[in-house]
């Protein structure tokens, strides 16, 4: 009888990604999660003999090995290495099918598979081919395990979001397309991991750990900034974007993670922190690590490991940058899901990620993970960055009055409630903003929080010995404030317009009252980069007993247009003295509203037909708009992205833009668009579209 030899392999490629859950990825290769088996048929020139054996090789990396668990070689009559198996499903005829599985602990990456025939003594080996291993959400025992079916659907295998950005008085958001499915992303997200400093320094080792979700996940971290490493995405908070793309323009990750490759891995220009969190987020849902954007709002960004930030400003109502501490209007962040084998069951679930370089961690820009149980019990003497991350939404604010003539400050207030407000994510199932701030701490103001605060700053010692604990002006040099203000808005916020508020003050107490106020308004980048003074005023008033007054800020068009950025935010501070007494600081951030800019569908949406839909835009400035363009694109609705160059628009003129789109997939999809011109750099839309079979 001649020897046995395979003909031809079917990897059953459409019944194992549906039972495995990969079946929306657009690639056409066999992709497998672990731990749980998969079939493959092969085909042979006759029927197996029973004193006949397979022995299967599968390998992972450069220099696979056994005692590494990057290889393992297994036998359809058992024998096994490594916590892989095969079996002999059915041998019909020619055909032999066969099941193989892999240990729960594999790690996730690019296998080869090669068998060894064994008939009549002589060994024959043949590569099969290669297939890809994922995390696996759906199987329990594998440490990304996710029992809840709504949540696994959000945070594995939803391909669109929302991001949250603003301030704590407006919270906005933005669309995003994750695209994680999207042709070449899943490919992309594994080079990531073969293009990072650990893989460099000890390839061996590092494709060994990629069985370890908390691993996987810190060297992305590192790996999503392009600092130390050459990853994906250069930031730039300047506020001069040239030479790259302004963060606010970006719709998804799919174009940035293209980009990437295509520049031959070189940094893309240029990333913000929730540009690097929807990018983080894509590469996390494509390999199997259940995740979901995270934006705080008023985080701190604490550079100094005392739990508080200080901010400055001069008498006459400048914000200052001195100092390294500051105070994002919002900063977004990832979470994954995963347990934490290293710290204990208590602090399993979500563990934060952070890919925007803030603060080195062993030398490298990289955040994460570190449990969010453990954030909320103070316990930031665990891995990984705890105290970083526990300042961001904990940390007291102490504003400082600095004295440009003779170079001394003083410290002016300490603020325990204004840190970490509105943490927020998209809800399951729905675009609504879910709070998961109790999540992060207790109730602001509660005996349980600042016992943590107490408990997070007794382990930090010695370095906690100053900053949050120490009382106003211990020099006794001026008085408690009589007068208390506030900035109320008077008119509406909107690019062209006038901002219009009002600065409230009132005296607290029966005695009349001078004060002296300096006001300033400067355009601001969202973490409160200064761009530019754009307004002044000084002003002394008196006040009667308990009297309020309001006194009128206004700020033209002509004056801020230069200077805005495409944060749309303008801060408006005010320092108000009485003599002998301390200053009141007075601050605001305002975001103006862009114009409107609507998305339509013209036509009912079906997979495979093309679907008309337009945007629709009115100029609402007395002068012309120039350089127009309009960028499209959404996972499922279209190829790629569409960039469509805009004719200019006269003063308060109208335009009507229709395009085409072609659904890929049935669902309710969304839609982005970004409409970028000289006076406003990037204008959004979102729309979702229900794309029928």
């Amino acid at each position: 009888m001649s020897a046995l030899q395979i003909q031809n392999v079917n990897w059953q490629v459409p019944m194992n990604r549906r039972a495995h859950h990969t079946d929306k990825f657009s690639s056409k290769d066999s992709i497998v999660r672990r731990g749980q088996p998969w079939e493959i048929i092969l085909v042979c020139n006759r029927s197996l003999e029973s004193e006949e054996d397979l022995n299967f090789i599968v390998s992972t990396g450069p220099q696979p090995s056994e005692s590494a668990r990057t290889k393992a070689v297994f036998s359809i009559s058992g024998r096994s290495t490594g916590g892989w198996k095969a079996a002999l499903k059915a041998n019909s005829g020619n055909n032999l099918a066969i099941t193989i599985a892999s240990p729960v602990s594999a790690p996730i990456g690019l296998y080869t598979l090669n068998v060894e025939i064994s008939s009549r003594g002589r060994a024959s080996s043949l590569k099969l081919g290669t297939f890809i291993m994922l995390f696996n959400p759906w199987l329990q025992g594998d440490d990304v395990f996710m029992s809840n079916h709504a949540e696994r659907q959000e945070y594995v295998e939803e391909d669109s979001g929302i991001i949250y950005v603003g301030s704590t008085n407006r919270i906005g958001m933005v669309g995003w397309n994750f695209g994680q499915f999207e042709e070449d992303i899943l490919n992309i997200s594994l080079s990531i991991l073969d293009r990072s400093l650990n893989f460099r320094r000890d390839p061996v080792t590092d494709v060994a750990r990629r069985n370890d979700p908390k691993y996987v996940c810190r060297v992305l971290s590192a790996m999503i900034n392009g600092n130390d490493d050459s990853g994906v995405l250069s930031g730039n908070w300047s506020g001069n974007y040239a030479g790259g793309v302004d963060p606010r323009t970006w719709n998804g990750s799919v174009e940035i993670l293209k980009n990437w490759k295509k520049s031959g891995f070189r940094p893309v220009q240029f990333g913000q922190c929730w540009v690097f969190a929807g990018t983080l987020n894509t590469v996390l849902r494509s390999l199997g690590v259940p995740s979901r954007v995270i934006t705080n709002f008023n985080s701190a960004h604490d550079t100094d490991r005392n739990l508080s930030v200080d901010v400055y400003y001069d008498a006459m109502g400048n914000p200052l940058e001195k100092g390294s501490d500051s105070v994002w209007n919002f900063h977004v962040w990832n979470e994954g899901w995963f347990v934490r084998t290293d710290l204990g069951p208590a602090y399993n679930g979500w563990q934060v990620l952070d890919a925007t370089p803030q603060e080195r961690s062993q030398g490298v820009f990289q955040c994460g993970p570190a449990s969010v149980n453990a954030i909320k019990a103070g316990d930031v003497d665990q891995n990984f960055d705890m105290v970083f991350i526990f300042a961001e939404v904990n940390a007291d604010r102490i504003t400082w009055i600095y004295n440009n003539r003779n170079n001394t400050q003083k410290q002016n207030s300490v603020d325990t409630h204004s840190i970490g407000k509105y943490i927020s994510t998209k809800a399951v199932g729905s675009n609504s903003r879910m709070d998961v701030t109790d999540k992060y701490k207790h109730p602001e103001g509660s005996s349980d929080e600042r016992q943590v605060h107490q408990k997070a700053l007794d382990k930090l010692k010695p370095n906690a010995s100053f900053g949050a604990t120490s009382s106003r002006n211990p020099e006794g040099e001026d008085k408690e404030p009589s007068i208390s203000g506030k900035f109320k808005v008077t008119g509406v916020l909107a690019v062209g317009k006038e901002v219009s508020l009002s600065l409230m003050l009132k005296n607290m107490t029966s005695d009349r009252k001078a004060v002296t106020m300096n006001m300033t308004a400067w355009t601001i980048v969202y973490n409160g980069t200064l761009v530019h003074e754009v307004w002044k005023d000084s002003a002394t008033i008196s006040l009667d007993p308990e009297e309020e007054i309001q006194y009128p800020v206004k700020i033209e068009y002509s004056q801020y247009e230069r200077y805005l950025k495409a944060d749309n935010m303008i801060r408006i501070t005010a320092v108000c003295k009485v003599p002998d007494e301390a200053e009141v600081v007075v601050e605001r951030d305002v975001i103006l509203d862009n114009p409107a800019l609507t998305l339509e569908v013209l036509d009912q949406a079906h997979v495979r037909k093309p679907v008309n839909v337009q945007m629709l835009f009115s100029n609402p400035l007395d002068q012309p708009v120039n350089n127009c363009v309009l960028l499209v694109e959404g996972s499922g609705l279209l190829r790629g992205s569409l960039k469509i160059d805009v004719p200019s628009l006269r003063p308060k003129e109208r335009s009507r833009i229709r395009f085409e789109i072609f659904p890929t997939r049935s669902g309710t999809k969304q839609l982005l668009a970004d409409f970028s011109c000289n006076k406003f750099p990037a204008i959004k839309a979102m729309l979702p579209i229900d794309v029928s079979e």
